[in-house]
């Protein structure tokens, strides 16, 4: 399908018929929604990092090797702030929640921002495979618990100079008395808690429910190839095996899905926020 009248309309009956919509969201999703990672208010925000080590977005930062962790704990308590804390929920999201909240749906998201449960969507029905900025952890995994890290956030913000921050304000594991670290899956210290997996259970149930033989939605949101093998893939391989499931994709870069499958996979490349707009017009009677 070429005409975009024409896959808006027949998303939009696949989304009213579907048993079940599986919603897969990655970063694509919240740059859509306007968390900017790179863009002037990036530069606005973090012109001092900029300066100082040439970070050319947000994403990148969080690999710098600092020499400190008052160094360290200093840019991730902005970053935290300005992506996790400061935002309200996003209009994107909110127009998302709007087309799915009387619908059986379930989400499964790399992103680590909770702009999903800002815009209102059920806890319950949320796995945030990758974490949350929200809450930090020991360095190394001693322990499996996570912590809230707004109020180290807010001190640290508020006694940084120079890009550092005091000793004393840096968190320590409270177990093990090492470093404490974002809660964010980038090495085998991700700490996968009880919630964690409650949520991956669930999520899992949902999915055993309906993607082989249900008729079935994935709406897959700005998934690229970065963690392919999360969302991406499984989506596309339970639109293979279910031939009553539907993949509707909206991704700039990388829309189209496996030839074999092309007849039930609806591709976006167009602006996602007025494709989403535009799904979630109710009909005129």
């Amino acid at each position: 399908m070429t005409d975009y009248k024409q896959r808006i309309e027949v998303a939009r009956e696949r989304l009213a018929e579907a048993d079940a919509i599986v919603i897969g969201a990655g970063a694509g999703l919240s740059a859509a929604a306007g968390l900017d990672y790179s863009g002037p208010e990036f530069r606005k925000e973090f012109a001092d990092y900029i300066k100082r080590y040439g970070f050319p977005d947000l994403y990148s930062s969080s690999f710098h090797e600092f020499p400190t962790e008052e160094e360290r704990w200093a840019r991730w308590a902005r970053h935290i702030d300005y992506i996790r804390f400061r935002p309200g929920a996003m209009p994107l999201y909110t127009e998302l929640h709007k087309l799915v909240e009387d619908k059986n749906y379930f989400v499964i998201t790399t992103n680590v921002d909770a702009q999903f449960r800002k815009a209102g969507f059920d806890r319950s029905r949320i796995f945030e495979v990758q974490g949350d900025y929200g809450l930090m952890q020991c360095a190394t995994g001693c322990h499996q618990k996570l912590y809230s890290d707004k109020d180290t956030v807010e001190e640290i913000l508020k006694h940084s100079h120079d890009l550092t921050v005091d000793k004393k304000y840096v968190p320590v594991c409270p177990v093990c008395g090492g470093n404490m670290d974002v809660h964010v899956r980038k090495n085998q210290y991700f700490v996968q808690d009880e919630e964690w997996h409650q949520s991956a259970a669930r999520y899992e149930d949902f999915m055993s429910r309906y993607a082989d033989n249900g008729k079935v939605v994935l709406l897959e949101l700005g998934i690229g190839f970065n963690t392919p093998a999360i969302i991406r893939f499984p989506f596309e391989r339970v639109v293979y095996r279910n031939p009553k499931a539907t993949l509707i994709r909206l991704n700039a870069d990388y829309p189209d899905g496996p030839a074999e499958t092309a007849s039930r996979t609806i591709a976006f490349r167009e602006n996602m926020n007025n494709v989403i707009d535009q799904l979630a017009e109710k009909p005129t009677l």
